[in-house]
């Protein structure tokens, strides 16, 4: 059976890796050495997540603006379903429903 590595160790040997790569001493009160290594690395975790976030957002990942018409899990009506609920409501007429039903299903079937 291999041996194997927990997680505990991994971060253990993560963070002396760091201590050993960043700790060459202070010079004079500052940071000096390789801890502008680990700050670096840190910014540019921060500015990759701050980019993934906003893409995010603009993308449609959260509807902070209420730019969504439509609820998800509601079925998006057809034109056809449109036209018979207006029908039903009393927006339109019984003849204009027919001339606008007519007019969907010739463009449904160009070839007929």
């Amino acid at each position: 059976m291999p041996p194997t590595i927990h997680v505990r160790s991994l971060r253990c040997m993560f963070v002396h890796a760091l201590l050993l790569l960043a700790d060459d001493g202070w010079w004079d009160g500052h940071m000096s050495g390789g801890w502008w290594i680990v700050m670096m690395i840190g910014m540019v975790l921060f500015w990759v997540l701050v980019i993934v976030l906003v893409v995010w957002l603009i993308r449609g990942g959260a509807d902070i603006f209420g730019s969504r018409t439509q609820e998800r899990g509601e079925p998006r009506l057809d034109a056809l379903q449109i036209l018979e609920r207006r029908l039903a409501e009393g927006d339109i007429t019984v003849e204009e429903y027919r001339e606008r039903r007519s007019v969907l299903r010739e463009q449904s079937d160009p070839a007929g």
